[in-house]
């Protein structure tokens, strides 16, 4: 009796890690937007899925029996390109979307003539499948690092990445918070005097459960990882750090840290080049 214990346990657990997660959006008549209520639930399901290990997203979209299989492909391509936009304005790595593909009409089987229209309603959707890895791959263990004044002190060449330590902002704002402003100070000093140094400089977000990291909640825009990346780049200058040696740009939530989310809002410096006619 016990080892069937042991054996349906382990076999539920294996079920269990197995499982892919699934959402379906509805839509209306005709119509490719995505009506209100189903934005909601859509936007909650990308809540539940934001912090798992992904390794690949499939989006199928899909019409009813009626209307012709040129008309229904192209508007079943429509809606799942629809949701696609949703994954990416929510800062979600493109790169795990492996399939956005418009599948036309559903077949109506024989069912009863006062279902038609639900099902025909039921028909009008876009199925998400989020495949999780199985196993979950091992978090990297990082090595003790320099302090980032250290490192930018330091050797440096092209190619080399640094994480701004200790400048965190504010979730869902691109200003830093109160005791960020000093180390940015500091980072700024260093980086005025270092006149061998072209860099970009590589805004992050996280999104956490049912606190959203992606809209700037300033200026209503989804652009939050480049308006990050531009605050750093606005201060710097302002502290004498020459624009023509920095560039900006946005990553969206591709490279989260795997820790606590308040470090995945971040800013990193990317060392484009190094101009030893320019060095000291």
């Amino acid at each position: 009796m016990k080892t069937l214990l042991v054996l349906l346990c382990l076999s539920f657990q294996l079920a269990f890690s197995q499982q892919v997660m699934k959402h379906e959006v509805y839509f209306e008549t005709d119509k490719f937007e995505i009506p209100e209520t189903e934005h909601s639930r859509l936007l909650l399901f990308l809540s539940q899925i934001e912090n798992l290990d992904i390794e690949k997203i499939s989006i199928y979209g899909f019409c009813d029996d009626r209307g012709s299989d040129s008309y229904n492909l192209t508007l079943s391509q429509q809606r799942a390109d629809e949701i696609k936009s949703v994954f990416s304005t929510n800062e979600f790595d493109e790169s795990l979307i492996t399939n956005v593909d418009g599948k036309g009409k559903i077949l109506v089987n024989i069912i009863k003539e006062s279902d038609l229209n639900k099902i025909r309603g039921l028909n009008r959707k876009v199925e998400i499948i989020v495949q999780p890895y199985d196993p979950p791959r091992p978090k990297e263990v990082k090595p003790e690092k320099e302090s980032t004044e250290d490192l930018l002190k330091g050797e440096l060449k092209a190619g080399d990445k640094i994480q701004l330590e200790n400048i965190l902002f504010r979730t869902g704002y691109s200003y830093l918070t109160k005791d960020s402003k000093g180390v940015l100070d500091n980072i700024a000093k260093i980086l005025a005097e270092r006149k061998d140094v072209y860099f970009t400089i590589e805004g992050h977000v996280c999104c956490t459960h049912g606190i959203r990291d992606a809209m700037d909640r300033k200026t209503k825009k989804r652009n939050l990882s480049v308006a990050r990346a531009k605050y750093v780049y606005d201060y710097l200058a302002k502290k004498g750090v020459s624009r023509y040696r920095m560039k900006y740009v946005g990553h969206k939530r591709k490279f989260p840290l795997g820790g606590e989310p308040e470090f995945d809002r971040r800013v990193e410096i990317l060392v484009t080049k190094i101009d030893k006619a320019s060095s000291n």
